[in-house]
């Protein structure tokens, strides 16, 4: 017993770490952080001058300033690869720990950089360089204290405004009752099957084939979602998942993501017919 109430603040902490961060992997809003990013380093280097910064001439400033600005650009960009193989291999889900990650691997890279920029580029030939540990404690820290809130801010400003423009891109699916609905993208409902005073709502979350009963009667669905296709007086499906067509004992079926297969009766054949090869094609 001691044991698990000693671990459960370390169990709660790891749990937090897997919650969804909010990200936006878009390129071109990474290129803005980046190009924001380089801006603030040379305001900050040119404007506070920290150590010996300020026996610079103003053309040496004009060269070594913006170059420190372009190596913290470019350390930011050269990290994207990285990042989207963790988005993708994560099923697209950002989180709070892949957050951390990336922003701690860009502060030791970034160090590096900047150090071996200032050993073999600021100082190159001169004697008596700062030791690391002081260039790290009097200029390095002290500049990344002031540059990871702009990462920070920017990247989670972009990832929020992301997640509300998808929120505007989905349905919802209301019940009944006063607390049934679902609400999910189009492109992840696969189909809806009537069952009794209930509706069976089939769809993809995660890349998982998931399903929620609500109740509704699914005429009223397909009042509301004319894009669902109506194949059979039980069924609608959504077109963008057809697989493709299986006749079986001169019954015709459709075949959907995930191996769903649903019947096609002879009211609705020739519309469905027509409809499937028109969004296939």
């Amino acid at each position: 017993m001691a044991i698990s109430i000693r671990f459960a603040p370390f169990l709660t902490k790891t749990m937090f770490l897997k919650n969804k961060y909010p990200f936006d992997p878009t390129p071109s809003h990474h290129f803005i952080i980046a190009l924001a990013l380089a801006i603030w380093v040379f305001i900050f280097l040119y404007f506070t001058e920290p150590l010996d910064v300020n026996e610079f001439e103003n053309i040496e400033k004009l060269v070594y300033l913006p170059l420190y600005a372009f190596l913290g650009a470019l350390c930011y960009l050269s990290f994207l690869p990285f990042q989207y193989y963790l988005f993708k291999k994560n099923n697209t889900v950002w989180t709070i720990n892949q957050e951390v990650l990336f922003i701690s691997l860009f502060c030791i890279v970034g160090i590096l950089l900047l150090r071996l920029f200032y050993l073999y580029v600021v100082v190159l030939g001169e004697p008596n360089p700062y030791t690391f540990w002081f260039h790290l404690r009097h200029i390095l820290l002290p500049a990344l204290v002031t540059i990871v809130p702009i990462i920070v801010i920017g990247r989670y400003a972009f990832g929020k405004y992301k997640g509300k423009k998808q929120e505007e891109q989905k349905i919802e699916i209301e019940g009944e009752g006063n607390y049934e609905s679902l609400r999910l993208f189009s492109n992840e409902l696969i189909c809806i099957k009537a069952s009794d005073n209930y509706i069976e709502i089939f769809y993809i979350s995660n890349n998982i084939l998931k399903k929620n009963l609500i109740r509704n009667k699914l005429s009223l669905v397909a009042e509301l979602f004319p894009e669902l296709l109506r194949t059979h007086r039980s069924y609608l499906v959504n077109p963008f998942h057809f697989q493709q067509w299986k006749t079986e004992k001169n019954k015709h079926l459709l075949i959907l993501s995930h191996s769903i297969e649903i019947p096609v009766s002879k009211t609705y054949l020739t519309k469905v017919k027509t409809m499937v090869d028109f969004t296939t094609t």
